[in-house]
C-alpha cells in the first residue's frame, strides 16, 4: 500500500465521521466508499521479476497501445506505449537494471493519454537509463486527462534493478518505453501487460544472445 492512499482514506473517514455527526448518518457512506476506493487504487502488489538476460519489463500495468519506430537525434528507436486506466495499478517499476543517466521533468498539457500527441505535449517525467550492457532506454511517465501528478523517486546517478519500484502516476495515464532498434519486441498492440513481470522486449546481451 502506498502512503498516499492511506492519507486520502484517513481524510475521507474523518469527513464521514463529521457528516455522520452533523447531518444525516446515511450520507457518510459516500466518503467511506471513496476512502475504500483510494485504498484499493493505491495498492502496490508484489511482482515476480523475470530473470531472462536482456529482458526489458513493463514499467506499468496497462494495455499496449502503440509499437512504432521513431527518430531521436537522427537515430531510429523502437517506442512502446502503454495506457493505464483508472483501474490499473499505478506504481511504476524500472524496465531494466542499470544506472540512471538523466532525469527531466517537463511541464505541459493534460491531453487524453490515448492521443499520440500526449507523448510530446503532456506533462511528463523522462528518465534515461543505461543498462548493464550499455544500452540506452528512455522511460516516460506521461500525465493524462485525469492524472495531475507524476512521482519519480530516483535521481541521476542512481543504480536501479530490473523491476525496482521507481515512481507513480496518479489516476489514468501513459508510459512510453523507447528502446534501441536491436531490441526484439515481444508484445503487440492490444496486449495487456503487468508492471515488472511482463517482458516487453529482449536486448542482445554482452555475450551476443538475444
Amino acid at each position: 500500500m502506498i502512503r498516499d492512499g492511506i492519507y486520502y482514506a484517513l481524510a475521507l473517514v474523518v469527513v464521514a465521521v463529521l457528516i455522520g455527526i452533523w447531518t444525516t448518518p446515511s450520507l457518510a457512506i459516500v466518503p467511506l466508499l471513496l476512502a475504500a476506493f483510494f485504498l484499493w487504487f493505491f495498492r502496490d502488489p508484489e511482482r515476480a521479476i523475470p530473470s531472462t538476460p536482456g529482458a526489458v519489463v513493463s514499467p506499468a500495468d496497462g494495455k499496449v497501445t502503440g509499437v512504432s519506430t521513431i527518430q531521436i537525434e537522427g537515430e531510429p528507436r523502437t517506442s512502446i506505449s502503454i495506457f493505464l486506466n483508472v483501474f490499473n495499478v499505478h506504481v511504476n517499476r524500472s524496465p531494466a537494471a542499470g544506472v540512471i543517466s538523466a532525469v527531466e521533468y517537463r511541464h505541459g498539457k493534460y491531453l487524453n493519454a490515448m492521443n499520440p500527441a500526449s507523448a510530446e505535449l503532456n506533462e511528463q517525467n523522462i528518465c534515461t537509463l543505461i543498462t548493464e550492457d550499455g544500452y540506452p532506454i528512455i522511460f516516460k511517465q506521461i500525465a493524462g486527462l485525469l492524472a495531475r501528478r507524476v512521482v519519480f523517486s530516483r535521481r541521476a546517478g542512481d543504480r536501479v534493478a530490473r523491476g525496482e519500484r521507481i515512481g507513480l502516476i496518479k489516476f489514468g495515464s501513459r508510459c512510453d518505453v523507447i528502446l534501441p532498434v536491436s531490441a526484439k519486441v515481444l508484445v503487440e498492440v492490444g496486449n495487456i501487460v503487468k508492471c515488472g513481470s511482463s517482458t516487453l522486449a529482449v536486448l542482445p546481451t554482452a555475450q551476443g544472445e538475444s
